[in-house]
C-alpha cells in the first residue's frame, strides 16, 4: 500500500477496532471515550470536491454556506463527506485516489482512527463525470419491472462501492400527487404500490453492492400546493397514511433500507425535520427502523431561515435532534459549535447526541470503517501505483459495455405507445422530417439529476464524459436508406416562431414527419423540469405547442415523439397525430430506445405511470382518487385524462379471457385466487402488463373509486397463451378507517383486472366475510402472480359468439356473482361490457 494513504495500526486493538466483539459493545466503548466535540463531529459532514490532479478533497464554497476549515475540523474527527465525485468533474480513477487519501488524513488526524462515510447522488445513475446516465426514475415506474430496475441498482451500487462511496441519496419515494411539481422527473409514479414495488427493488440492487440506500424525501414532498417546489403540504391524515407512507414502509420492510432523508416540507405547520411523531413514534417505535436518518440538505438550518420555529442554530439543532434526524448535511452548521455549546449549558440533552452518535457509528461499524484492517484503498483501485497519478487517468471505466446494455434494456422497457393508427412502425419511409427543438439535442434524454445537467453545465470546457447520440444519429443508423432533414421549428421554451415556417416546409417534403418535444432538464428555473423548475400549467413549455398544431395542419402524417421529465396535454395531437411516442428521460441510451420502437426493431411494453392530461389545467389530479374527485355533473371541469395511468400500446394484440375465481366468499384474514388466459394473437413476440386494480364500493371512510394493487409483465410469442393465477389476500384491502387504524372491513370486493386503470379487461366480485379486522405494518403487501402455458385448444374469448344487449343478462346469469366479467358497473348498459374484451 502507499505510504500516503496507509493508517498503520496499533499492536493492542481497541475494543471498539475489535471485530470479534459485538457492534453494540464497540460502539458503547468508543462513545463512552468521546468527548463532547468528538461526538458532535460524526454528526455532521462536509461539502467536498476531489482532486482532479488526485490530490485531497477541497471544501466546496456553496452559496448558502460559509467556508469550512477542514485543518480546524479534523482533529475531532468527521461524520461525512458530501459528494466527493458529484460536486466537480474529475476523472473517476483520480478522484478515487483523491477521496482515499482525503480518508487517510481524516483518519490519521482524530484519534480514534475514524473515516468519514462518503455519500453521493444516484438518482439516475451515480452521479459522477464518465458514469453511466440511465433513465430517470419515472422511466423506471414506466417499466413495471422490478426486476430490471433491481439490476440496474446493483450495477450503480457497484460503481459506487468501488470508487470508495459508502451511501447512495436514492431513490425518491415521493407519489406524485400534483404533475406541475418540477420534480415529477425523479419520482417513479402516481401510485403508491407502483412507487413501493419499484422503488424496493432499487433499495434492494443498491444494498446489495454494500451501498447504503437513502429513502427520500420522508414524507409530503410531493403533496405541495400548486406543485410549488418547498410549498406546504395539505395533506390529511388518511392521505398520508393510505398514499404518501406506504413506498417508505415497503422500502425498508422489504428492500433493508438503511438510511432516510427528511422532507423540506410543512404538513399542516409541523415540518417534517420538527416532526417526532413521524421521525420517531412512526419510522422507529413503530415501523422498527434502526438505521440513521439524514437532514435533506440545509433542511435543519431551514428550521430557523424558511419555517420558522427556531430561534437560533442551537434552536433548529435541538429541534431536529430531538425530531431524530442524526446527521446535518451537507455541511456543517447547526450540529457544530452551536449543539456543543448547547449541550454543555444544559439547554440539549447530551443523551440525544449519544442517541444520534449510536446510529451513526453502528452504520460505520457495519460498513467495517472502524476494522483494524480498514483500507482506504478502494478496490477499484487495487494493484494500482498510487504514486504516479498520470498514469491511472482512465483506468476506471464508470460506463462499460455491460452498463450500456443494461441502460438501454430499461430505457426501451420504458417507452410508451400512447396512441397509434397504423403508422409505427415506420414502414422504410424514404424522406424523414425530424423537426422540434429535441430532434437534434444530445442532453435531451437526461434528468436534472444527471452529472452533465446538475454538474457539467457550471463546467462547458469540460467534455460530457458519457456518448449522448441525438436522435437524429441513431434514426441515420436505424434507417440507412432514407433521407433525414432537421428543422428545430422553435426552443424548448424561447417562444421563438421564426423556424415554424421551416419546419412546416420540411414536412410537406416528407413521407413522415417525426416532431420531437418535450423538456429540457435543470435546477432552480434553468429548465423545464427538475427540482424548482414547476409549471404553471401542463401545457407544452414555449412555443411548442404551435409548432404541433401547425404540424397537424399539414397532410403529411406527424408522429409526436416526447423526451420529457413530465407529461403534458397535448391538446389536438391527442386526436389528430398519426402516433404518439412517450419517454420520460430515457438516459445516454434512450435515442437508441426510441428509434428501436419507431422502425419495430423493439415492440413497445412501457405503461403511463403517470396520467397524460387532456387538458392543461386540471391538476392536482391523479387516477387515485375518490369519486367526486372525478368528472361529474356539478363541475364545469373535467379531469379525465387523455392517456389514463396504466396505458401503453403493442405492436401486437393481446386477448384476456376464461376468468374463474376459486370463491365467492373469504374471511378479512384469508385469501382468495382469480385465475384467466392471456394470449398473444398477432404477430409478433411481445409483452402484456397485467394490471389488478382494487374497486371498494362501500367502505367505512371515502375511498379511491379504485387502485392498483399488483402487476405482471406476461411475455408471450405469437399465438402463445399463458394461464394466469393471482393469489389476492384481503390484507390488500386495507385502508385508514375512522378511528386512525388500518382497518380490513367485510363486504363486497370488486377486482379488475385491466390493461390499464381506464381499461378493465376482467372484472369479479368477492365478499370479504366475518369480523372487521385491524392490522398494521406487518400485513401482506401483495398479492402472487403465477404462470402457466396454455397448450392447445382455441382461447375462449369474451368477443366470440358477440351477442346483443338484450341477450347479455341471460350470459350474466349463468355465472355466480363471483365469477361475472364485464358486466354494467355504472348504470349505462355498456361500457364495461365492451371493456372486458376489447384488445390493446
Amino acid at each position: 500500500m502507499n505510504a500516503n494513504v496507509a493508517v498503520e495500526n496499533t499492536p493492542e486493538i481497541s475494543l471498539w477496532n475489535d471485530p470479534t466483539v459485538s457492534v453494540t459493545a464497540r460502539v458503547d466503548a468508543l462513545i463512552d471515550a468521546m468527548t463532547l466535540q468528538e461526538k458532535t463531529a460524526q454528526l455532521y459532514g462536509v461539502w467536498v470536491g476531489a482532486s482532479d490532479q488526485g490530490g485531497e478533497v477541497a471544501p466546496h464554497q456553496h452559496d448558502m454556506e460559509e467556508a469550512v476549515d477542514l485543518d480546524a475540523l479534523l482533529p475531532t474527527g468527521l461524520g461525512q463527506l458530501t459528494r466527493p465525485f458529484g460536486t466537480v468533474p474529475v476523472d473517476p480513477a483520480l478522484g478515487a485516489l483523491s477521496l482515499a487519501r482525503t480518508q487517510s488524513r481524516i483518519a490519521a488526524t482524530n484519534r480514534f482512527g475514524i473515516p468519514a462515510l462518503a455519500h453521493d447522488e444516484c438518482l439516475a445513475g451515480f452521479a459522477a463525470w464518465g458514469a453511466t446516465a440511465y433513465p430517470v426514475p419515472l422511466s423506471w415506474g414506466a417499466t413495471f419491472d422490478p426486476d430490471t430496475v433491481r439490476r440496474m441498482g446493483a450495477a450503480i451500487g457497484h460503481d459506487m462501492r468501488a470508487v470508495g462511496v459508502h451511501q447512495g441519496l436514492a431513490p425518491v419515494l415521493d407519489v406524485v400527487r400534483d404533475a406541475r411539481w418540477g420534480r415529477v422527473e425523479e419520482t417513479i409514479g402516481e401510485d403508491p404500490y407502483l412507487v413501493g414495488t419499484i422503488g424496493t427493488a432499487y433499495v434492494q440492487g443498491l444494498e446489495s453492492a454494500g451501498i447504503v440506500a437513502t429513502l427520500k424525501h420522508f414524507v409530503g414532498y410531493s403533496a405541495s400546493r400548486a406543485g410549488r417546489n418547498l410549498a406546504p403540504s395539505s395533506v390529511g391524515p388518511r392521505e398520508r397514511a393510505d398514499v404518501l407512507l406506504p413506498p417508505f414502509e415497503m422500502a425498508i420492510r422489504e428492500g433493508g433500507a438503511r438510511s432516510v432523508m427528511n422532507a423540506y416540507t410543512d404538513a399542516d405547520g409541523m415540518p417534517s425535520a420538527a416532526d417526532e411523531d413521524l421521525l420517531t413514534g412512526l419510522l422507529r417505535d413503530t415501523w422498527g427502523f434502526d438505521g440513521t436518518v439524514v437532514a435533506d440538505y440545509f433542511a435543519i438550518a431551514f428550521l430557523k431561515t424558511l419555517h420558522g420555529i427556531a430561534a437560533d442554530w442551537a434552536g433548529a439543532a435541538g429541534t431536529a435532534l430531538h425530531a431524530g434526524i442524526d446527521v446535518e448535511l451537507p455541511n456543517v452548521k447547526t450540529y457544530g459549535a452551536p449543539l456543543a455549546e448547547a449541550v454543555a449549558d444544559g439547554r440539549i440533552p447530551e443523551a440525544l447526541v449519544d442517541r444520534a452518535l449510536r446510529r451513526v457509528l453502528t452504520q460505520k461499524a457495519t460498513l467495517g470503517l472502524l476494522d483494524p484492517d480498514w483500507n482506504p484503498v478502494p478496490a477499484a483501485l487495487d494493484g494500482a501505483d498510487l504514486d504516479d497519478p498520470a498514469a491511472l487517468r482512465g483506468r476506471i471505466d464508470l460506463d462499460g459495455p455491460e452498463n450500456r446494455a443494461l441502460a438501454r434494456m430499461v430505457a426501451e422497457e420504458a417507452v410508451v405507445l400512447l396512441s397509434n393508427d397504423g403508422a409505427l412502425p415506420l414502414a422504410r419511409p424514404r424522406r424523414i422530417a425530424l423537426l422540434g427543438p429535441n430532434a437534434d439535442e444530445p442532453t435531451a434524454v437526461l434528468g436534472c439529476y444527471s452529472f452533465p445537467q446538475h454538474i457539467g453545465v457550471r463546467h462547458p470546457g469540460t467534455p460530457l464524459g458519457i456518448e449522448l447520440p441525438t436522435l437524429r444519429d441513431t434514426l441515420a443508423a436505424e434507417f440507412p436508406d432514407a433521407e433525414i432533414t432537421v428543422a428545430r421549428g422553435t426552443g424548448i421554451d424561447d417562444g421563438d416562431l421564426s423556424g415554424i415556417r421551416e419546419a412546416a416546409q420540411v414536412a410537406r417534403e416528407a413521407d413522415i414527419a417525426l416532431v420531437v418535444l418535450g423538456d429540457r432538464a435543470g435546477l432552480f428555473g434553468r429548465g423545464t423540469s427538475g427540482e424548482g423548475c414547476d409549471a404553471e400549467a401542463l401545457e407544452l413549455p414555449g412555443a411548442q405547442q404551435h409548432l404541433l398544431d401547425t404540424l397537424l395542419d399539414l397532410e403529411t402524417p406527424v408522429v409526436t415523439v416526447l423526451l420529457a421529465g413530465r407529461p403534458y396535454a397535448l391538446g389536438r395531437a391527442v386526436e389528430e397525430s398519426a402516433a404518439i411516442v412517450q419517454s420520460f428521460f430515457p438516459g445516454e441510451e434512450g435515442t437508441h430506445a426510441i428509434a428501436g420502437v419507431l422502425s419495430g426493431r423493439v415492440n413497445p411494453s412501457g405503461r403511463l405511470p403517470v396520467s397524460v392530461p387532456r387538458g392543461p389545467g386540471t391538476q392536482p389530479a391523479t387516477y387515485l382518487g375518490a369519486r367526486l374527485a372525478h368528472a361529474s355533473e356539478v363541475s364545469n371541469i373535467d379531469p379525465t385524462p387523455a392517456f389514463a395511468f396504466g396505458h401503453g400500446l403493442s405492436y401486437t394484440r393481446f386477448d384476456w379471457a376464461d376468468l374463474t375465481v376459486d370463491v365467492q366468499e373469504a374471511p378479512t384474514d384469508g385469501e382468495f385466487t382469480l385465475t384467466f388466459t392471456v394470449r398473444n394473437s398477432g404477430g409478433r413476440s411481445g409483452t402484456e402488463v397485467v394490471q389488478l386494480y382494487l374497486h371498494d364500493p362501500v367502505a367505512s371512510v371515502v375511498q379511491p373509486v379504485q387502485r392498483l394493487v399488483g402487476y405482471s409483465r406476461v411475455e408471450l410469442n405469437p399465438g402463445e397463451a399463458r394461464r394466469v393465477r393471482v393469489t389476492v389476500p384481503a390484507d390488500l384491502a386495507s385502508f385508514t378507517g375512522r378511528d386512525g387504524r388500518r382497518v380490513v372491513e367485510p363486504g363486497e370486493l370488486e377486482v379488475r383486472l385491466a390493461a390499464s386503470s381506464a381499461d378493465p379487461r376482467l372484472t369479479a366480485r368477492v365478499t370479504l366475510t366475518g369480523a372487521e379486522r385491524h392490522v398494521d405494518h406487518t400485513r401482506r403487501l401483495h398479492a402472487t402472480f403465477g404462470q402457466e402455458p396454455v397448450t392447445g385448444g382455441r382461447l375462449r374469448s369474451q368477443r366470440d359468439g358477440q351477442r346483443s344487449r338484450a341477450d347479455r343478462p341471460a350470459e350474466a346469469s349463468r355465472t355466480t356473482p363471483s365469477q361475472r366479467v364485464g358486466e354494467d358497473q355504472d348504470g349505462d348498459g355498456d361500457a364495461e361490457w365492451e371493456a372486458g374484451w376489447s384488445g390493446t
